[in-house]
């Protein structure tokens, strides 16, 4: 089975039913949500509702680990930091918060194709329109996040693997600085790319 981050998977479940513009709204709210709620044992509890929601979409929990797993040592490093900066909860506010965040937005991706949600997405943004808005524009950003999470993803655990070769594992940055870089590099040649094939963004 296949257990790629972020890629759509086929199953009978009433999640896969629900209409992609209701998921894609659920994600924008919880993300709002999530970064307004400053207790972090309220937190722990809706993190605990995103992966009793795995379940209800059928999905094993080898493919609720692989959603998280690539950005582990990210997690590490945030609450290392916070750890250093304030106390342990407040690390846990910011680890918990993305876990949600990074959980949630897997799940719907799991959950609905990528072309109907982009569908449903500007549907949603026609209105609009008057006010210089382009649908077709925040599509295209849309999906282009949307295929950069398992990119991403993908580069956190080759940079981990060749650090950890050279034995550096335990040297956050040399894991972090590698992985900004790649992420820069390959924002830059899609934007090149959208250039040179003269996207109208009007």
């Amino acid at each position: 089975m296949n257990l790629a981050s972020g890629l759509y998977q086929d199953r009978a479940s009433p999640l896969h039913r629900l209409p992609a513009g209701l998921k894609v709204l659920a994600l924008v709210a919880l993300g709002t949500a999530v970064f307004v709620i400053p207790d972090w044992q309220i937190l722990l509890a809706i993190l605990a509702a995103v992966m009793v929601l795995y379940g209800v979409a059928r999905f094993s929990p080898q493919i609720l680990w692989a959603q998280i797993r690539p950005l582990l040592w990210l997690l590490v490093v945030f609450f290392a930091v916070q750890l250093w900066l304030n106390d342990w909860q407040a690390g846990l506010v910011v680890v918990t918060r993305l876990a949600i965040v990074v959980l949630f937005a897997a799940l719907v991706t799991l959950t609905t194709r990528v072309s109907v949600m982009l569908e449903a997405l500007e549907r949603a943004m026609q209105p609009l329109r008057f006010m210089g808005v382009n649908p077709e524009k925040i599509g295209l950003a849309f999906s282009l996040v949307l295929r950069f999470i398992p990119v991403i993803a993908t580069v956190s655990h080759d940079v981990r693997e060749a650090q950890n070769a050279r034995g550096l594992n335990r040297n956050m940055l040399a894991l972090t600085v590698p992985l900004i870089i790649r992420t820069l590099k390959m924002a830059d040649d899609v934007a090149d790319a959208i250039e040179a094939r003269s996207y109208d963004s009007e």
